[in-house]
């Protein structure tokens, strides 16, 4: 069987090497990991953290809040502050497998690398676009990219090199097209970063009950401009973002750590069983009971 050739063909053969089978993989660079998938997947439910994560071969599919974003080879996703998503691989093959790498972002090497270098502030109408952005990786980015694979071969070379490629990879997302949405995060006078503290505030303290006019206060907001804003930034409102953040820790606890689903929904904030059975099942497609016996099949076969 003739294969399609690939332009990145010698980055597809370092991860491939270095994720040998299904599954996510760490590597020797702390914040480089590789995904690999031979088949497309389900919807799977997860947080994403502040990354740059670039498709090698196949494509993917996610939705955060009502919002569909598609990308696949050549394609890389920003990710800007933590956002829940529903995921799914949709192309993929024993042969052409999906191979994602996926390089977190540090806020304090992000701010250090701002500090230093001369990038104009973005302009006002930039400021609370969504957190999440797909883009084609330009030959620079897929150059860099190579460049900090090839050091998984040679790991002596990781501590001297490794963080410079990985601030060259960050200098080239923040000089590309969508650079502002970080720079903007970044940014202390800014919504977008007013919204980011409040992510982390609800990240934090997702259990508790929400008083939207509270959370606006905290971050020194409008009630008006801070719903505006976060649904804006996160493409969703703070409720519902409460809402995934509580469903997505109550499926962690039953299928980890085997609680059942009353103790679960309590132990994230919900004081009725029925509702939360209910938003449950709005959110994964099948009652607690159902969801979880079925993700223990999958994981018994893998």
């Amino acid at each position: 069987m003739t294969l399609p050739f690939s332009p990145y063909q010698e980055i597809v053969d370092i991860s491939m090497r270095f994720a040998p089978h299904d599954g996510g993989f760490s590597t020797a660079i702390g914040n480089l990991h590789i995904s690999r998938r031979s088949r497309p997947s389900d919807p799977l439910h997860s947080s994403y953290q502040p990354c740059f994560a670039f498709v090698l071969q196949g494509a993917k599919s996610l939705r955060l809040g009502t919002e569909q974003i598609s990308y696949g080879t050549g394609d890389y996703l920003l990710t800007s502050l933590d956002l829940p998503v529903a995921w799914r691989v949709t192309e993929a093959s024993p042969e052409v497998p999906h191979l994602c790498l996926g390089l977190a972002i540090d806020s304090e090497k992000l701010l250090e690398l701002l500090s230093r270098i001369d990038i104009p502030r973005p302009a006002a109408h930039t400021d609370g676009q969504r957190g999440m952005a797909v883009n084609v990786a330009p030959p620079e980015l897929l150059d860099a990219a190579v460049r900090l694979m090839r050091l998984l071969d040679r790991p002596a070379d990781i501590p001297a090199m490794a963080p410079l490629i990985e601030q060259e990879i960050l200098y080239r997302v923040l000089t590309g097209p969508d650079g502002a949405r970080l720079i903007n995060i970044a940014t202390a006078d800014s919504h977008s970063n007013r919204v980011a503290r409040a992510v982390a505030w609800l990240k934090e303290n997702f259990a508790r009950p929400l008083r939207i006019e509270d959370l606006a206060e905290r971050v020194s907001m409008s009630v008006s401009s801070f719903h505006h804003h976060f649904k804006s930034v996160t493409a969703m409102t703070p409720v519902q973002y409460q809402k995934q953040l509580r469903l997505h820790e109550a499926r962690r606890l039953m299928l980890v750590e085997r609680l059942d689903a009353g103790t679960a929904g309590h132990r994230v904030g919900y004081q009725s069983p029925s509702q939360f059975s209910r938003e449950y099942s709005r959110l994964y497609g099948a009652s607690p009971a159902r969801d979880i016996d079925g993700a223990r099949e999958i994981m018994a076969a893998e």
